[in-house]
């Protein structure tokens, strides 16, 4: 089985599998679990073979979707993918602009909150202010 993961040198290779209409999402042999997690959390399915002790992982966007709404599900993974720190290949032919637009939208609006909610400490002054003298 080939993987482009492996081949390309990237974290993730989201492309249509030739012969086929399905997305799939390779990661690189020996990825960290918490890579395979987050594909899973995005919405991907993975796949093992063999199945019980795998020699090789892959997730595919869920067949029961509409090919349009797969493109999309696949794209609004990729800037979760990226401030998660992974190097991320998408084959034009999967990628749907709009969709990469809102979820980057949504991940700096979600960064906003978050940064709202949990402002950085006030730093402290380095030393005792001088004393001011009146005349």
């Amino acid at each position: 089985m080939a993987n482009l993961a492996d081949e390309y040198g990237t974290d993730v290779e989201i492309y249509i599998k030739a012969l086929t209409t399905t997305i799939h999402a390779d990661t690189p042999s020996g990825a960290p679990a918490k890579l395979h997690d987050l594909l899973e959390q995005l919405g991907l399915e993975r796949h093992e073979y063999p199945m019980g002790a795998p020699l090789y992982i892959w997730h595919t966007v869920p067949e029961h979707l509409g090919a349009d709404e797969q493109k999309r599900l696949a794209t609004r993974a990729i800037p979760a993918l990226l401030l998660a720190g992974y190097e991320i290949n998408c084959t034009p032919d999967v990628f749907d602009e709009a969709a990469y637009r809102q979820a980057v939208h949504e991940a700096r609006t979600r960064a906003a909150r978050l940064a709202v909610q949990n402002p950085a400490p006030t730093p402290c002054p380095s030393g005792p202010a001088p004393a001011r003298r009146t005349p």
